[in-house]
Protein backbone atom coordinates (compact mmCIF):
# COMPACT_ATOMS: atom_id res chain seq x y z
CA UNK A 1 0.00 0.00 0.00
CA UNK A 2 1.21 3.35 -0.74
CA UNK A 3 1.96 5.82 1.85
CA UNK A 4 -0.48 8.09 2.84
CA UNK A 5 0.79 12.04 1.80
CA UNK A 6 1.94 14.13 4.34
CA UNK A 7 1.15 17.50 4.56
CA UNK A 8 2.05 20.48 7.20
CA UNK A 9 -0.69 23.34 7.11
CA UNK A 10 0.67 26.62 8.81
CA UNK A 11 -0.08 29.80 9.34
CA UNK A 12 2.53 32.31 10.33
CA UNK A 13 2.98 35.71 12.63
CA UNK A 14 0.61 37.74 13.92
CA UNK A 15 -2.21 36.35 11.45
CA UNK A 16 -5.04 35.67 13.94
CA UNK A 17 -8.00 34.36 11.15
CA UNK A 18 -7.48 30.26 10.47
CA UNK A 19 -11.48 29.22 9.06
CA UNK A 20 -9.47 28.74 5.45
CA UNK A 21 -6.32 26.83 6.82
CA UNK A 22 -8.75 24.53 9.00
CA UNK A 23 -11.34 24.21 5.67
CA UNK A 24 -7.98 22.88 3.56
CA UNK A 25 -6.97 20.66 6.30
CA UNK A 26 -10.18 19.05 6.69
CA UNK A 27 -10.71 18.94 2.46
CA UNK A 28 -6.84 17.24 2.63
CA UNK A 29 -7.77 14.92 5.43
CA UNK A 30 -11.37 14.33 3.39
CA UNK A 31 -8.77 12.84 0.49
CA UNK A 32 -6.74 10.95 2.59
CA UNK A 33 -3.80 12.96 3.30
CA UNK A 34 -2.16 12.87 7.00
CA UNK A 35 -2.72 16.56 7.84
CA UNK A 36 -0.26 18.07 10.69
CA UNK A 37 -1.81 21.14 11.78
CA UNK A 38 0.22 23.74 13.45
CA UNK A 39 -2.21 25.94 14.97
CA UNK A 40 -1.90 30.02 14.69
CA UNK A 41 1.48 32.70 15.47
CA UNK A 42 3.63 30.39 14.13
CA UNK A 43 7.76 31.31 12.97
CA UNK A 44 9.52 30.04 9.77
CA UNK A 45 11.90 28.53 12.15
CA UNK A 46 9.11 26.71 14.35
CA UNK A 47 7.11 25.40 10.57
CA UNK A 48 10.51 24.04 9.56
CA UNK A 49 11.26 22.54 12.39
CA UNK A 50 7.94 20.70 12.41
CA UNK A 51 7.98 19.46 8.86
CA UNK A 52 11.30 17.53 9.32
CA UNK A 53 10.78 16.19 12.29
CA UNK A 54 6.75 15.16 10.91
CA UNK A 55 8.50 13.90 7.46
CA UNK A 56 6.09 15.43 5.42
CA UNK A 57 5.57 15.74 1.42
CA UNK A 58 4.53 19.50 1.78
CA UNK A 59 3.82 22.32 3.78
CA UNK A 60 0.78 24.49 3.14
CA UNK A 61 1.11 28.35 4.31
CA UNK A 62 -2.18 30.47 4.88
CA UNK A 63 -1.42 34.34 4.81
CA UNK A 64 -3.82 36.75 5.63
CA UNK A 65 -1.44 39.54 6.91
CA UNK A 66 0.07 40.73 4.42
CA UNK A 67 3.63 39.65 5.20
CA UNK A 68 3.60 36.82 2.31
CA UNK A 69 6.84 38.76 1.00
CA UNK A 70 8.60 38.15 3.75
CA UNK A 71 7.43 35.06 5.10
CA UNK A 72 7.74 32.68 1.81
CA UNK A 73 11.25 33.91 0.77
CA UNK A 74 12.36 33.29 4.88
CA UNK A 75 10.52 29.78 4.59
CA UNK A 76 12.82 29.21 1.24
CA UNK A 77 15.76 29.88 2.78
CA UNK A 78 15.18 28.19 5.85
CA UNK A 79 14.32 25.26 3.65
CA UNK A 80 17.51 25.47 1.54
CA UNK A 81 19.46 25.49 5.10
CA UNK A 82 18.22 23.33 6.80
CA UNK A 83 18.46 20.49 2.99
CA UNK A 84 14.31 20.38 3.07
CA UNK A 85 14.76 20.25 -0.48
CA UNK A 86 12.42 17.44 -1.63
CA UNK A 87 9.42 19.38 -0.10
CA UNK A 88 6.47 21.37 -1.74
CA UNK A 89 5.92 24.58 -0.21
CA UNK A 90 2.57 25.99 -1.21
CA UNK A 91 -0.11 28.76 0.51
CA UNK A 92 -3.23 30.49 0.42
CA UNK A 93 -4.67 33.76 0.96
CA UNK A 94 -4.94 37.12 0.07
CA UNK A 95 -2.24 37.32 -2.08
CA UNK A 96 -2.07 39.77 -5.06
CA UNK A 97 -0.83 38.57 -8.66
CA UNK A 98 1.85 40.34 -9.45
CA UNK A 99 3.56 39.23 -6.20
CA UNK A 100 2.10 35.56 -6.67
CA UNK A 101 4.08 35.58 -10.07
CA UNK A 102 7.05 37.02 -7.74
CA UNK A 103 6.99 34.17 -5.31
CA UNK A 104 6.61 31.46 -7.92
CA UNK A 105 10.05 32.54 -9.82
CA UNK A 106 11.50 32.30 -6.04
CA UNK A 107 10.52 28.75 -5.77
CA UNK A 108 7.29 28.69 -4.18
CA UNK A 109 4.89 26.05 -5.90
CA UNK A 110 0.88 27.27 -6.07
CA UNK A 111 -0.88 29.88 -3.84
CA UNK A 112 -4.41 29.71 -3.82
CA UNK A 113 -6.34 32.79 -3.58
CA UNK A 114 -9.68 32.99 -1.54
CA UNK A 115 -12.75 31.06 -3.44
CA UNK A 116 -10.37 28.30 -4.65
CA UNK A 117 -11.83 25.00 -4.83
CA UNK A 118 -10.24 22.79 -2.59
CA UNK A 119 -10.10 19.84 -5.02
CA UNK A 120 -7.41 21.73 -7.13
CA UNK A 121 -5.58 22.05 -3.76
CA UNK A 122 -5.49 18.20 -3.26
CA UNK A 123 -5.13 17.66 -7.01
CA UNK A 124 -2.27 20.07 -7.12
CA UNK A 125 -0.22 17.89 -3.80
CA UNK A 126 -1.36 14.70 -5.53
CA UNK A 127 -0.08 15.74 -9.24
CA UNK A 128 3.14 17.32 -7.23
CA UNK A 129 4.02 14.02 -5.35
CA UNK A 130 3.53 12.02 -7.96
CA UNK A 131 5.78 13.86 -10.59
CA UNK A 132 8.60 13.97 -7.49
CA UNK A 133 8.39 10.40 -8.05
CA UNK A 134 6.89 8.50 -4.54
Amino acid sequence: MDKPIRVLVAKVGLDGHDRGAKVVAAALRDAGMEVIYTGLRKTPEMIIEAAIQEDVDAIGVSILSGAHMTVFPKILGLMKERGVNDVLLFGGGIIPDKDISDLKSMGVGELFTPGAPTTAIVDYIREWVKKRGD
